[in-house]
């Protein structure tokens, strides 16, 4: 790729954004590997039962282990059961919102749309901003001034890395969108993905957020106790670390501006509890490719593309040690980036378009 020359500007009302659809680097047509049209088809199928099954065990976890917290309210043994319905409440919801905001999680809709709501609300993301954020996000993956989910900007902000791990400067932000959005107040960038008819419904939610938060707020004065906002709220900080940690690996020390998700997106095996948490989002560069494939589906689909992709991370261990490396040089160099390797089976990236957007990013 050529050469950068100017700082990169990630503002959705910048200039990366407009030279980005001035050159037809936003909303571009990405690579895709080929898969046959019978076994996508089938890859696509989707089901009640396994999302109904993963969200009994969901929540069902979260009502135990909070009900035990609650119980042993006052001693040390609190601890840890408040600490996994943390896990729970502020990092499963991550991928909940997410799948069921792509509405493939389960086959009926209702269901999709009532998980959806309730993810959103753990996780702060207002359910109309985020869902027209994050079709944004696939359209213009870690497309400089255009993707309005980069997780990590260059040269990176290791000071606000480190604060997200606990959710502050999320929460802080989420909680300022939730007030000026509940007062009628949509941003103008907000105005540049969520369509006009839909922002009226991100006011209302607001405002049934900021009710609901206020009575909790309300319930923890009058009791004399935290104990309210330690289940409603605060979860989301105590409880951030897990959807971080799995989060930062997707786009982290890879590529911006190319249309390829091979080179800006990581696959990373998972043990069973954290994909569980995860939703198998550990499969990234699958999920970019063929967003429509559910949760459930993606490890098949993995094992039927992996030709044509680089080699999956062994472990989120594995992909620290390259990511971390990575933001530490674009600490002194904000151009680089780590490049994935393909194996030989693999169709080869087409530097030549990338090598023409790559203006976009100056």
């Amino acid at each position: 790729m050529a050469d950068q020359t100017k700082k990169r500007d990630y503002s959705l009302l910048g200039e990366n954004g407009r030279t980005a659809v001035e050159t037809g680097l936003a909303a571009a047509e990405w690579y895709h590997t080929e898969v046959p049209r019978k076994e996508m088809k089938a890859l696509m199928q989707r089901f009640d039962a396994p999302a109904i099954r993963d969200t009994i065990i969901w929540l069902g976890a979260m009502i135990v282990l909070g009900g035990l917290g609650v119980y042993f309210w006052g001693s040390w043994l609190c601890l840890p059961f408040f600490l996994a319905y943390g896990v729970l409440y502020g990092s499963a919801s991550d991928s909940r919102w997410h799948e069921c905001g792509h509405g493939t999680a389960f086959k009926t809709r209702w269901m999709n749309d009532a998980v959806y709501q309730i993810a959103s609300f753990m996780i702060m993301r207002n359910p109309v901003t985020w869902r027209w954020s994050h079709a944004r996000h696939h359209t213009d993956t870690v497309v400089v001034g255009r993707d309005p989910e980069i997780a990590v900007m260059r040269p990176p902000d290791l000071l606000r890395l480190i604060l997200n791990f606990f959710g502050v400067l999320d929460v802080w932000h989420a909680m300022v969108d939730m007030q000026r959005n509940a007062f009628g107040v949509i941003s103008a960038e907000e105005k540049t993905f969520i369509p006009e008819m839909e922002q009226p419904r991100a006011v209302f939610i607001s405002r049934i957020w900021l009710a609901i938060y206020v009575v909790t707020i309300a319930a923890a004065i009058t009791i004399g106790s935290i104990l309210p906002l330690v289940l409603i709220g605060l979860p989301r900080l105590y409880g951030a670390w897990h959807h971080v940690l799995t989060g930062l690996l997707q786009h982290g020390g890879l590529a911006d501006n190319v249309i390829d998700h091979r080179l800006n997106s990581r696959t990373v095996h998972m043990n069973p509890v954290s994909r569980f948490i995860y939703w198998n989002m550990n499969y990234h560069v699958e999920h970019h490719m063929f967003p429509m494939v559910p949760y459930h589906a993606l490890p098949r689909l993995h094992a039927m593309i992996k030709h044509d992709l680089p080699a999956a991370n062994p472990s989120m261990w594995s992909g620290y040690r390259e990511m971390i490396p990575a933001f530490l040089r674009q600490l002194r160099n904000e151009d680089y980036f780590l490049k994935r390797e393909l194996p030989a089976t693999a169709r080869p990236y087409r530097e030549e378009f990338h090598a023409e957007f790559a203006p976009a990013a100056q």
